[in-house]
């Protein structure tokens, strides 16, 4: 299955029925008076969240949804049948928007939120509303409602605590691997990560969070270069940012400082507010580097870089370091919960112990 994160629908709800206008007429009643129905509503389109879903494939394909029409009033205090609503099941973290504008109209943030995304039409009163003592036979009656019609563009934001940042072959999805039970693809060459994958982290018995590995960045990814600027959008629901840097490259011209520096530009250029997110420095591949040198080149890369804020260094093949950053990251979770607006207990990150999105066929746009 492929990784779908971005479709674009048409949705129109079924008009309402026409009222009907007809009177009563049997044998020995010559004056029965006004009996016609109203019409029947017309089916709306709703939108549900689903935990259980996790890609907008569906939508590829199927791109036009029409509810049915309500029926029309009948005689003899008939009212039209209303149609059915038709309900569609999106991921969790998909975002509705006006295709033509760009005005965000729901976001499903929570698993079981729903919104009517198309609001069927209402049916039409028949002459039996209009019956009165100076009006005892109405022949009016009212035509249905039409039912609303959009195009909407649908966008997957995937919901994870933590979230990792970092050129391609930084080692995030050998790090995710050592950390979780996800399972993405590690090869020795850039971009082996085609789309974003999930990993539940538990650091305790009673204590777990996601963490969203996406595919890596290089310089010039906010004008369109390379895959992840696909992808960053899934940072933005994020709490907390890890930067992986290699610090030990095996080309000799790769200066960490610089791609560390290019990337956190890359970020700035794309959303402000995703650049100004809390944000640790993570110095993989220490296990390239002798004892000695660890320190010394930790030490040059945080003085070149400038870098005031929290700095881990790890091996995320040898699991070195791993542990103290993943308590150190639920702490920091816990303790600014609230400031975070952290998900309740009962969202992903207490239900699964991983989750893993369909890997991305290579070429796929």
């Amino acid at each position: 299955m492929k990784f779908i994160d971005e479709a674009r629908i048409s949705v129109t709800a079924g008009n309402g029925g026409n009222g009907s206008a007809s009177f009563r007429r049997e044998k020995f009643i010559p004056f029965g008076g006004p009996n016609g129905g109203d019409g029947g509503r017309g089916g709306s389109i709703i939108a549900v969240a689903d935990r259980n879903i996790n890609t907008l494939v569906d939508f590829r394909f199927s791109k036009v949804f029409k509810a049915r029409n309500g029926e029309n009033g009948r005689g003899s205090d008939c009212n039209g049948r209303g149609a059915d609503d038709i309900i569609l099941r999106m991921p969790v973290g998909t975002v509705i928007s006006d295709a033509e504008t760009g005005e965000v109209l729901f976001d499903l943030a929570n698993d079981g939120q729903q919104h009517v995304i198309a609001k069927g039409g209402k049916g039409g009163l028949g002459n039996l509303h209009f019956k009165s003592s100076t009006n005892r036979a109405p022949r009016q009656f009212t035509h249905g409602e039409p039912g609303e019609t959009h195009e909407l563009q649908l966008e997957l934001k995937v919901l994870a605590d933590v979230g990792l940042l970092g050129m391609p072959n930084a080692g995030k999805s050998t790090f995710i691997r050592s950390i979780s039970a996800a399972r993405p693809k590690v090869a020795d060459y850039p971009f082996t990560t085609l789309a974003p994958n999930l990993g539940v982290v538990r650091v305790d018995f009673d204590n777990s969070f996601v963490v969203a590995d996406i595919p890596g960045l290089i310089e010039g990814a906010a004008e369109g270069a390379g895959l992840g600027h696909r992808f960053l959008r899934h940072l933005s629901r994020t709490r907390l940012l890890l930067h992986l840097v290699d610090v030990a490259p095996f080309d000799d011209s790769i200066h960490p400082v610089q791609e560390a520096r290019a990337i956190v530009e890359e970020l700035r250029k794309y959303d402000e507010g995703l650049w100004l997110k809390p944000r640790w420095l993570v110095l993989n591949k220490t296990d390239l580097l002798t004892p000695e040198q660890r320190e010394q080149v930790v030490a040059d890369f945080v003085r070149d870089y400038a870098w005031t804020g929290p700095v881990f260094a790890i091996s995320a093949i040898t699991g070195e370091g791993c542990r103290a950053l993943t308590h150190a990251i639920m702490q920091y979770l816990n303790e600014n919960r609230k400031d975070l607006g952290m998900l309740p207990p009962d969202e992903p990150t207490t239900t699964a112990d991983q989750t893993a999105l369909p890997e991305l066929d290579e070429g796929d746009e």
